[in-house]
């Protein structure tokens, strides 16, 4: 998903994205450990996308208070 995506979806969705997210971290993991995954640059991606997530949840939770403090 791309940034503009994620900050149209409300905290429920966010909240949803983000497990499965974390649940396809862990078996991107999981399968990297056993030598099944077929990119390791997957988990980077997942990474990436959860950490955008997050930022996107303390955004909609702050009330778009963000001044930097």
């Amino acid at each position: 998903m791309k940034n503009e995506e994620i900050k149209t979806l409300s905290l429920a969705q966010l909240d949803a994205r983000l497990k499965e997210l974390k649940n396809e971290l862990f078996n991107l993991r999981f399968s990297h450990a056993t030598r099944n995954l077929a990119n390791p640059l997957e988990i980077r991606n997942v990474r990436r996308e959860i950490a955008r997530v997050q930022t996107a949840i303390r955004e909609k939770s702050n009330g778009g208070n963000n001044d930097g403090k």
